[in-house]
């Protein structure tokens, strides 16, 4: 499981009650990954949206990361699983980066398995876009 270096993993009141809705859902109540989801949030500390600070990485953020080793660059949307296309960045907050990138802030990092099951540390470089910092919040 991936997990946060320096974790002091922050989330919006509107995200997680969002995520809890979701993962209450008959198509995820059964999920290892929503269950691992779960556990994040009841760890979280919860702000209003008003609130949030701006390098936070929220639901719908637009983040730059970069694989520490290798310098690699990836440019990701944290969504929901309806929304998930990896071709296009799209990463669904299920899935055990995107769970592992909500709430962190710009300069954290995470340590995961890439699919090849290669070590990764990744670190949240830049958020391009945070809803609540735009005072977006109906997506």
């Amino acid at each position: 499981m991936p997990q946060a270096q320096n974790s002091a993993l922050i989330v919006s009141s509107l995200d997680l009650a969002r995520l809890e809705q979701l993962l209450d859902s008959p198509a995820y109540a059964d999920s290892d990954s929503a269950a691992r989801l779960g556990e994040e949030l009841a760890r979280a500390r919860v702000l209003p949206p008003a609130q949030m600070p701006a390098d936070v990485v929220t639901m719908n953020s637009k983040v730059t990361c970069v694989e520490e080793i290798s310098g690699k660059e990836h440019h990701l949307t944290l969504v929901y699983p309806k929304n998930a296309d990896a071709a296009v960045g799209n990463i669904s907050v299920l899935a055990p980066i995107g769970a592992a990138l909500l709430g962190l802030s710009v300069g954290q990092s995470i340590d995961w398995s890439a699919p090849s099951g290669q070590p990764l540390r990744v670190r949240v470089a830049s958020i391009a876009y945070q809803p609540e910092a735009a005072g977006d919040l109906t997506i």
